[in-house]
């Protein structure tokens, strides 16, 4: 994934060395950890990483290049799709979607469906990561989504969480 590091910098394509270098102590001094108002270790390393790139001429001219290139793509919509997760990951997050509706049917019959939003609550996982794993078994015919936007085990979907638990149950990669 691109990363501006012109934007992190707050400074111009065009922007000289000498700007480079008077932004970037700017920056580090606010975001320095050890400041206790405004410090923030993530952005101190962001900066410094923006820095170490910018401020040299060799570097920063490879990354000119990268930059251009990522503006033009922008600029027409083109965008980079999202680093993806390893296979355990998603494999992980499958079995964890169908046992969460498992135990839900099982729970309650009467409401055996969770949302989506409920799936990254109960999961701690931003959406972006839940849609490619629920499209999976959904296809897959584990799951069904209602006509609320809820999602459901399916028969499918009972006997293969069953069989995940005795341990017997690969999945199809």
């Amino acid at each position: 994934m691109f990363v501006d590091y012109y934007e992190i910098l707050q400074i111009s394509a065009n922007a000289d060395a000498e700007t480079i270098r008077r932004m970037y102590r700017i920056q580090a001094q606010r975001f320095h950890p050890d400041n206790h108002e405004t410090g923030n270790a993530e952005t101190f390393r962001r900066i410094s990483e923006a820095y170490e790139i910018l401020g040299d001429p060799t570097r920063r001219a490879d990354y000119d290049r990268e930059h251009r290139s990522a503006r033009q793509r922008a600029a027409i919509g083109v965008q980079d799709p999202p680093p993806a997760p390893s296979v355990m990951d998603e494999t992980r997050r499958r079995e964890e979607i169908l046992q969460l509706l498992y135990r839900q049917k099982r729970a309650h019959p009467e409401q055996p469906s969770i949302s989506l939003r409920e799936f990254e609550a109960l999961l701690n996982t931003a959406k972006e990561h839940l849609e490619f794993s629920i499209w999976y078994l959904k296809e897959s015919g584990y799951l069904t989504r209602t006509d609320n936007a809820r999602h459901t085990i399916t028969l499918k979907g009972v006997q293969f969480a069953e069989a995940l638990k005795a341990g017997t149950a690969k999945w199809l990669e």
